[in-house]
């Protein structure tokens, strides 16, 4: 299975950029997940919506228009979607999707970001834990398989610019330990498993300053499995070349 995650940073508008549909169209890709859609499935075009050998979900913000939102385009129909995490407070900005699979429980989401202030920060590192009981849960009938937007760099290795960044969200110290916390949970971010300690490995670069043309950026984008997958782990990659995006898409496959 070809599994791939993109923050797109609205989906209506990278769809209308160079390469988009070439990418969007190639026949090996099984579940494509996109974060940052900033749309609701009424606002998207028939061809986003209901693409020919896609079946697709989605899931928005209730109130703000334009902002956050998830969607899954899926090669065989899941054997159930929901939508958000069961606690109330978390279900309000279209986050997650969960689609089930007979070999595993796969998560796309888009976590927030704490950059805002102290309030968004808890209210992120609080959603982390939500996330981690819930995939806990799920654990227990089938592997799980998290991809997204994380919004942390885990190490050093994973920003090209760590002491400069050492008190900002995305890089705090206590959202690092969270991503140190999942791991000790056993599940394994599966570009370092397989790729080892590479460096300049990254899936978000600022627009300004030519971050991506100088590639000073940040790998925040992630495939996670429960460790019971790592058998089936074949190989995971980034693809900066993929523009349309402050974010370039992240790939993992699986084989059974």
């Amino acid at each position: 299975m070809i599994l791939y995650s993109w923050n797109v940073n609205g989906l209506r508008a990278v769809c209308k950029k160079p390469g988009f549909w070439e990418f969007f169209n190639q026949p090996q890709i099984d579940v494509l997940a996109l974060q940052e859609t900033r749309a609701a499935p009424e606002q998207l075009s028939p061809e986003l919506l209901t693409p020919s050998g896609y079946t697709s979900f989605f899931s928005s913000h209730l109130t703000k228009k334009g902002y956050s939102g998830v969607g899954i385009y899926s090669r065989t129909e899941p054997i159930s979607v929901s939508r958000e995490l069961p606690v109330i407070k978390y279900a309000q900005e279209g986050r997650l999707l969960h689609a089930e699979y007979p070999q595993f429980h796969f998560l796309n989401i888009y976590f927030p970001n704490g950059q805002s202030g102290e309030e968004r920060l808890k209210f992120k590192l609080d959603y982390y834990e939500a996330f981690l009981k819930y995939c806990q849960e799920l654990r227990k009938t089938r592997p799980v398989v998290v991809c997204g937007d994380f919004n942390t760099a885990h190490r050093p290795i994973d920003l090209a610019r760590p002491e400069e960044n050492e008190d900002y969200s995305g890089f705090l110290p206590e959202e690092r330990a969270f991503l140190d916390r999942l791991i000790e949970s056993g599940y394994l971010d599966t570009f370092r498993v397989l790729n080892g300690d590479i460096k300049d490995q990254y899936s978000w670069w600022s627009f300004k300053d030519g971050g991506r043309r100088r590639n000073i950026g940040w790998r925040i984008d992630y495939f996670f499995t429960s460790e019971e997958l790592k058998p089936n782990l074949v190989r995971a990659w980034l693809e900066p070349k993929m523009t349309g995006s402050d974010h370039c898409p992240v790939g993992l496959e699986l084989e059974f």
